[in-house]
Formats: structure tokens, C-alpha cells, sequence
């Protein structure tokens, strides 16, 4: 009996030492503050791996508090981080495949940016797949319009002004419209303002909400560039050590997670333009004017993308027109 009771209370304490391995917690970078709709469809994404993957734990980390933006594709490609999210358009000078969702007037609503980002899905994985990366889902920003804090009806009055750039569309656009642009992470960008470093910049109604740019700036024109998109991807050195229900759980939270993103990102667009509105800006379409210069931008723009992205950025345009 003593030996039977011994194999028992052995065999319980092999079951919790293999439990125990079992289980995994993984720390997921995040450059936008908590209360970003980002960082919150994170967070559930985390929690939806945590609930369903029997083992792994995920607890993500936003602002930037655990790595920089600049800093946590970097982090995930080597292992720093086994999971992150990131705008992988300001990776774009890596892979121009990567600046695809921030190519001006391509795409400028949500069905559109859907429809570019289908047809960019599979190349966008396998450039991932080439950096050590896995993709998990991506949601988009709301379209993005122009900040400034004074009035702007022409690309004449923007000239000297300098302006928040975040990935290389950001900065060609302000080299186009002789304005001097200036790198600065999402976190740091309301010190830039207020600070004089930057003193424009173009993005969605969110960031500006998010980061009440009111206190600094005062007109935003809904220009509607482009949709960005932030990525989750994860250290694929990290995946192929998972096991199947693991990673079945990254993959079935993944796609409900960009689901609900985008539903969420289609909801607050007109809030976080109230939001602006009602902390005193002018919100307002640009004239024809600029809106013809900035379509001229847009077309030189796509011309200079096509040229570096090749095949692959044809292939993806071309699917994309149909």
C-alpha cells in the first residue's frame, strides 16, 4: 500500500511538474497608450489566448512601456519579445511591400483599405515569414487628415512647417510639400508639440484625440490619405514551439480580434472627430485647392511605391483595381 500511495503521489507530482512547463506567459509590446482602441482590442486578444490556448498566458504592455514603436519589431524578429504590434508601415524602408496600406488616395475608406488589404494579405505574410515573423491580424486607423495650427488652404502655407513623420510616406510628404519632416513615436509626440520640436502632422482623428492635440494645434482637414494598419505578428521561433491548440488559439483570437477592431475603428471615427471639435479645433474638408495638390502628391507618390515595390506591388495594385 506505502508503495502504491508513493508510485500515486509520484505520478501527481510528475502531472504538476509537466503542468507547470506546460504553461507560458508572453509579454506583447504595444506603442499606443492603454486607452487606445488598439491597445484595448489587444488586450482582449490577450485575453482570448489566455482564456483558449490551455497554457499560454499573454499580458500585453502598451505605450511603449516594454520597447519603443521603433524598437518592437525589432524586439519580436529576435526573440526579445515572442509577440508584438506594430505599424509596419514605418518598416517600409526594409520592405516597400510594408507601405502598402499608406500609399495616399489609394485607398481612403474602410471597404477600400479591406479590399487593398486582402489583396496584400498573402505577400504581406510572406514577407513576415522572411524576418523570423508570423502574422497574426492587423486592424486599420481611421483615414487619416492633416494637423496643423493655423489655417491651410494651399500647400503654399505650409512651407518651413515642421511635421511629425512615422514612417516614410509621412516624410515624403512633407519633403513634397517643402515642409521639414521630423521622426517622432506616437508616445513622444505630444511632448514634440508642445515643445515646438514638430508642429504638424498627419494622422487620424484618434492619435489626436488620444493625445488632446488641442492644446497645441487648431485646424485638422479630413483629407482621408490613407488607412494605416497596426500588425500583430509573433517570433516564429516562439509559434513552432507551440503546440496545436496553442497555436490554434493565436490564429481563431487573431481573426475575431480584427474583426472586432474594425468594427470598433469604423465607430469611433466620428467620435474622436467630435472629440476634436468639441476641445476647439476646426474640423474641416480642405478646399479644392489643396485637395487637387495633395491628389497630384498622391499619383507621384504611387508612381515612386510602384517603382520600389516591383511585381509584387503591381501584382498587388493590380489585384486590388479588379
Amino acid at each position: 500500500m506505502k508503495i502504491l500511495k508513493s508510485l500515486l503521489a509520484g505520478t501527481a507530482l510528475s502531472i504538476c511538474v509537466v503542468g507547470t512547463v506546460a504553461a507560458e506567459k508572453w509579454d506583447m509590446p504595444m506603442a499606443y497608450s492603454s486607452s487606445n482602441y488598439h491597445s484595448e482590442n489587444g488586450a482582449a486578444f490577450a485575453k482570448c489566448v489566455t482564456d483558449t490556448s490551455g497554457g499560454l498566458e499573454v499580458v500585453t504592455h502598451p505605450g511603449g512601456s516594454l520597447f519603443k514603436g521603433g524598437e518592437i519589431k525589432r524586439a519580436v524578429q529576435t526573440g526579445q519579445a515572442p509577440i508584438g504590434e506594430r505599424l509596419l508601415s514605418a518598416h517600409a524602408n526594409e520592405n516597400p511591400l510594408f507601405g502598402v496600406d499608406s500609399v495616399p488616395f489609394v485607398a481612403t475608406s474602410f471597404d477600400a483599405s479591406e479590399k487593398l488589404w486582402a489583396a496584400a494579405q498573402e505577400q504581406m505574410k510572406a514577407a513576415l515569414d522572411e524576418q523570423n515573423l508570423v502574422y497574426v491580424y492587423a486592424v486599420p486607423w481611421p483615414p487619416q487628415g492633416l494637423y496643423f495650427k493655423k489655417e491651410v488652404n494651399a500647400v503654399a502655407d505650409m512651407q518651413g512647417i515642421k511635421f511629425r513623420a512615422y514612417n516614410a510616406a509621412t516624410a515624403r510628404i512633407a519633403e513634397l510639400a517643402g515642409m521639414v519632416p521630423v521622426q517622432i513615436e506616437a508616445a513622444e509626440l505630444s511632448q514634440a508639440l508642445a515643445t515646438g520640436v514638430a508642429e504638424a502632422f498627419v494622422s487620424s482623428g484618434s492619435t489626436g484625440y488620444d493625445r488632446k492635440v488641442w492644446e497645441h494645434l487648431t485646424h485638422f482637414y479630413d483629407v482621408q490619405a490613407w488607412l494605416p494598419r497596426n500588425t500583430v505578428f509573433v517570433n516564429k521561433d516562439a509559434y513552432n514551439a507551440l503546440d496545436d491548440k496553442a497555436k490554434a488559439a493565436i490564429t481563431d483570437c487573431g481573426a475575431k480580434t480584427a474583426a472586432d477592431g474594425l468594427a470598433k475603428a469604423k465607430e469611433l471615427t466620428s467620435f474622436y472627430l467630435n472629440g476634436l471639435k468639441e476641445g476647439g479645433m476646426t474640423i474641416a474638408a480642405p478646399g479644392d485647392g489643396l485637395k487637387a495638390e495633395l491628389k497630384a502628391f498622391g499619383e507621384t507618390m504611387t508612381s515612386e511605391w510602384l517603382d520600389s515595390a516591383g511585381d509584387k506591388g503591381k501584382a498587388i495594385i493590380d489585384a486590388y483595381s479588379k
